[in-house]
């Protein structure tokens, strides 16, 4: 929230110190042309009247130079509106109660406009504290003290005393309407943040030999969303897959590898269904004795580095990484791969350094640590001296922070993982693997339900496919767009693209307009549904706007000069509306990139969506002839609400994955 605020404290530092400057030249030119008598230049007072003089020059100077970086720090990002009126209240409680000192989040956004645009609710907590104090003041009496500080401030259009003591907050019309402005001029970007973060996002994580099924959709989606939103508002962001290639399930893999394929170590085999190889492969595990001590024992020589064992082990890898990036290019999802396998090296090491610091306790061969609070502990080396994945996620977590230098890890992984993730943070931190300056965060998820209710399956009852569910979305899709004659005004090429939109981005959507902790039920009917909150509401929303200005005639050249030549009118009280809207953007991404709530920006997309539609039903952009259907006048002003409204949309859908189409 410091760096939101401080663009605004920016721009006025600006304008204070532009005053400044006109000021000291005034100063600096009265010296200059005084008619002095002559003096000598020796004189004490000549050489302090030089000394002020150049004093001065060099101050201007000083100030142009800081005017040339503010300004310059502005045009890199917008501004967080919530976050400037918070600041200028904690200001101005801080002046008339300097003993108060809570100061986050005195202000909120209103949930009804007719409460104005923001709400202080410093007065009942000031209150109270005062009558702890033994002052009685009432909180209505704080809120018109708070006002009496506020009062003069330029942006902000209207405040009163509500109810037991909120301060509703309007902006200026003016300030509105300058903000729109800037986002047409420079583009949308992302708000200010503090300093730019090395940011490391483990999500997505499938198993190899096994196919991704829809228990991984939800990590890979909430995954991407976060490493798009990090890298919009300009973190380094790592995105890691830390996928399960490493385990005693790869000494059955290879096991029957070489049974079916004796010469694979020369001839490359494709392994045309790994699931069907992996089921059989387990079968034989567990019917078979030989076969099973032929499994162990693979696996030690996996873990020695024999190299034919190695091979076997890559080319059952290949095979399920091919299967993979099928899926993330269809999602357009962006990983670096970094298995279990990737931080073996790092274990025995992990261990050695627990045991040095006195943190292990032996149980029946097992090396055990214990965190204070937490039941259960984890198991670093199992009774028979292998590692485990509380082992790997120790490795995994040193290494991003000592070699990775991560300041953020994120942690994309199913809410069930919850107490495993908070021994493993707890016990690094016992290490000293990472301090109080890196953010850790554990974003678990809920379970995608079917429409019984019970946990998303076949009818057979098996796992749900996850490349089963992407083919049914294109299926339910084409269906769609066809009942909707879509197939009848659109070219093949046009049907083909808005067809993948539709299917990729309603189960992308679907997953994260809701609550992300949360449960959530799976329906194509309810994803499909061009009505309320869903994917093709939105895809079609941003392909109407955009169709404005191209069915009143007006070039994109001609909306650029519009720009610098027309200002933006906001006197119709759905103009309004809308404008406020569009700037509230960069308020829901700081709040996003806070909670890591994905469905707050989905929310604030409908809600944009819901606006404009108001707007455009309420305000003509374009009045045609009726007969004809010639162009009479455009509003050039509320074109410019629509690109604006456009060009927030085009921005939120690429954070979240959904891909406009031009028709629909």
């Amino acid at each position: 929230m410091a760096a939101d605020k401080s663009i605004d404290e920016a721009l006025q530092t600006i304008i204070r110190t532009e005053s400044e400057i006109t000021d000291l030249l005034k100063v600096v030119e009265s010296l200059e042309s005084a008619s002095l008598p002559p003096v000598d230049s020796e004189k004490p007072e000549f050489t302090s009247l030089k000394t002020t003089n150049a004093k001065l020059k060099y101050q201007i100077l000083h100030l142009q130079r800081a005017i040339a970086e503010e300004q310059a720090k502005a045009m890199k990002s917008m501004t967080n509106v919530l976050a400037v009126v918070n600041s200028v209240f904690t200001t101005a409680v801080r002046l008339v109660y300097p003993a108060f000192t809570q100061t986050k989040a005195l202000v909120q956004t209103t949930t009804d406009e007719k409460f104005g645009d923001y709400k202080c609710i410093a007065a009942m907590p000031i209150s109270q504290a005062l009558k702890a104090a033994g002052q009685n003041t009432a909180p209505r009496d704080v809120a018109e003290r708070i006002i009496a500080q506020v009062k003069n401030t330029p942006f902000i259009g209207k405040l009163e005393v509500a109810g037991a003591g909120f301060i509703n907050v309007s902006l200026a019309p003016s300030y509105v309407s300058q903000l729109v402005h800037e986002l047409l001029v420079h583009g949308v970007r992302p708000p200010p943040v503090d300093r730019k973060l090395r940011v490391i996002v483990d999500f997505s994580s499938p198993n190899i030999a096994k196919e991704m099924h829809v228990g991984h959709l939800r990590s890979t989606i909430i995954g991407e969303t976060f490493c798009r939103l990090l890298e919009f508002a300009g973190h380094n962001v790592l995105r890691l897959n830390h996928v399960g290639d490493w385990g005693t399930q790869f000494g059955m893999l290879i096991a029957h590898l070489k049974d079916m394929f004796p010469d694979y170590s020369k001839v490359s085999h494709p392994i045309g269904d790994l699931q069907a190889f992996y089921k059989t492969s387990k079968k034989r595990f567990d019917e078979d004795e030989e076969f099973k001590k032929r499994a162990y024992a693979s696996v030690v020589l996996l873990q020695n580095g024999n190299p034919d064992v190695r091979k076997a082990w890559n080319l059952i890898c290949d095979v399920s990484r091919k299967e993979f990036e099928s899926i993330y290019e269809r999602l357009g999802v962006t990983l670096l791969e970094r298995g279990e396998s990737f931080y073996q090296p790092f274990m025995q090491d992990i261990v050695k350094d627990f045991e040095a610091k006195g943190l292990v306790k032996e149980e029946d061969g097992r090396k055990l640590v214990f965190v204070p609070g937490i039941e259960i502990p984890l198991t670093i080396v199992k009774s028979d001296g292998g590692f485990t994945y509380d082992t790997s996620d120790l490795a995994a977590l040193r290494h991003r922070v000592d070699v990775e230098k991560g300041d953020w890890l994120i942690y994309v992984v199913d809410a069930g993982q919850g107490l495993h993730f908070q021994t493993v943070y707890g016990a690094a931190k016992m290490a000293g693997y990472y301090s109080d300056a890196v953010r850790i965060d554990h974003t678990g998820f809920g379970v995608v339900l079917g429409e019984d209710k019970k946990k998303f399956k076949t009818r057979s009852g098996d796992t749900v496919r996850l490349v089963d569910l992407l083919d049914e979305g294109l299926e339910r899709a084409l269906a769609k767009l066809k009942e909707k004659q879509r197939d009848q005004v659109l070219t093949p090429e046009e049907l083909a693209k808005a067809q993948k939109s539709v299917a990729y981005g309603c189960i992308k959507y679907a997953d994260l307009s809701h609550t992300r902790t949360n449960d959530y039920v799976f329906s194509f009917d309810k994803m499909l549904d061009d009505r309320g909150n869903t994917a093709v509401y939105l895809l079609y929303a941003l392909t109407r706007i955009r169709s404005i200005a191209r069915l009143a005639n007006v070039t994109p050249e001609e909306l650029l000069r519009a720009v610098e030549t027309t200002p933006i009118d906001l006197l119709h009280a759905k103009e309004l509306k809308l404008a406020k809207c569009i700037v509230r953007f960069p308020e829901v991404i700081s709040r996003v990139m806070d909670e890591l709530y994905p469905h707050l920006l989905c929310d604030y997309m409908y809600e944009l969506c819901t606006t404009f539609t108001e707007f455009y039903d309420n305000c003509y952009c374009v009045e045609k002839n009726r007969q004809t259907g010639e162009v009479i006048s455009v509003n050039m002003s509320r074109l410019l609400l629509c690109e604006a409204t456009a060009k927030v949309l085009e921005k939120s859908f690429f954070i979240v994955g959904l891909e406009p189409v031009s028709r629909m």
